[in-house]
């Protein structure tokens, strides 16, 4: 059905693009080499004969297979995946393609101490008889999420050589810095011109997630007291004891390292500053929004006890809303999510669905008003030098592609 090896060679023209985003940029794309993948996609896109392809003024490409159904009113669907990559590590990959894989451990040769193998990817011995795609070792391999860029080019160039298979109007967004929460904030849903959309973005084959992290922000500020330190004595308040003794304070079982499944959590992720005055960015997370509210409760009781402790100190506190459980929409009309398992089980999946200890593009979409689960694209151990994907699973995930539109047009 979908030609893998064309799916494969763009797959690796893509990796060996460094499309790191930067959380501290204030520009979009936050990172200018993710100007280099958008430019190479929109070239890309032409080429298969798309229409309507665009560049945006913040490096969202987007186009248009155009409805191909004599049915009226056949909701235009989305396919969205993103360009850039985590900050961890190296972003500028050098693929190695293991065919046919026989259960070998996977050395990855620039750094001989990392051996992929059956017993500790646990993935892995699902995968006999594929080809695995790595990366050296010393850099992330990119299919997070370069493996849902390269299996929507895949399904929409399938689509275009295939006129006889019947769809409505397709829309294209590959956008940039999902990575820092960005990736929806500078497209609008006029932009994307579509009824319904759907993130590739999830891991194992056979995934469809409809349900994320709600997430807020906190910043919290702490003025101490400044002094010279050699005159010290009943003047100084350190800011930056002050604020450990926060950080300190927050219930450890309430920690990202102690926390699964569907416990949220409070997680100090930054802190600057000096003994006058420190600033701690913290996330919270929690499925429901009566969980962030009561995080956000614990926040404020330790930062009263701290202010009782010492008065002359003062502290600010500030939350922002980042995104909300998409679930809370997609509940109201469930089609979106069932059409994608119906997807899934054409592409010879049984589908699942996880709760996801995050959020995606699709979060923030779905709030807005375009409903958007996320399906899977088929990568492991992303954010890591270890990360790794098959060959066959992209190819799946392009697969549900095509048979998503397909079902959609049915079904109208």
């Amino acid at each position: 059905m979908i030609d893998a090896e064309d799916l494969l060679t763009r797959f690796l023209s893509y990796v060996q693009v460094d499309t790191r985003s930067d959380p501290h940029s204030q520009t979009t794309p936050s990172t200018p080499k993710q100007w280099v993948l958008v430019r190479q996609l929109e070239h890309e896109l032409r080429e298969l004969g798309l229409q309507d392809v665009t560049v945006t003024e913040y490096g969202y490409v987007l186009a248009t297979v155009p409805s191909n159904t004599s049915k009226k009113n056949v909701p235009r669907v989305a396919l969205l995946a993103h360009l850039d990559t985590a900050q961890g590590c190296s972003g500028l990959a050098r693929p190695i393609v293991h065919r046919n894989y026989q259960g070998q451990p996977i050395v990855l040769p620039a750094a001989p101490d990392q051996v992929l193998t059956v017993e500790n990817e646990a993935g892995l011995k699902d995968k006999i008889g594929q080809d695995v795609i790595t990366a050296s070792g010393d850099s992330l391999l990119g299919a997070d999420d370069k493996a849902g860029v390269a299996a929507i080019v895949a399904a929409v160039r399938h689509l275009v050589r295939h006129p006889e298979i019947r769809h409505g109007t397709v829309r294209i967004c590959f956008n940039p810095d999902e990575e820092i929460g960005r990736g929806s904030e500078k497209i609008t849903l006029d932009e994307l011109a579509a009824d319904v959309a759907y993130t590739f973005d999830a891991d194992d084959v056979g995934i469809v997630d409809y349900e994320t992290f709600s997430a807020d922000k906190a910043v919290l500020r702490v003025h101490g007291v400044a002094a010279h330190p050699g005159w010290a004595k009943g003047i100084m308040v350190n800011a930056i004891k002050l604020g450990s003794r926060f950080i300190d304070a927050l219930p450890k079982e309430k920690s990202p390292e102690h926390t699964s499944d569907r416990d949220g959590f409070i997680h100090p992720d930054e802190m600057t500053g000096g003994a006058a005055q420190v600033e701690i960015m913290m996330l919270l997370r929690d499925f429901e929004v009566e969980g962030l509210a009561e995080k956000r409760k614990l926040i404020e009781d330790i930062i009263a006890r701290l202010k009782a402790e010492e008065p002359r100190a003062r502290f600010e506190l500030e939350v922002t809303q980042q995104y909300r459980n998409m679930r809370y929409w997609l509940q109201k009309d469930f089609r979106p999510v069932d059409y994608a398992l119906e997807a899934v089980r054409r592409a010879g999946f049984e589908p699942r669905s996880q709760a996801v200890r995050g959020g995606t593009d699709g979060s923030r979409l779905t709030e807005r008003g375009l409903p958007t689960p996320n399906i899977f694209c088929g990568f492991h151990d992303v954010h890591s030098p270890r990360e790794w994907i098959t060959l066959q699973d992209m190819t799946k995930a392009a697969e549900t592609a095509v048979h998503l539109v397909r079902t959609w047009e049915e079904k109208s």
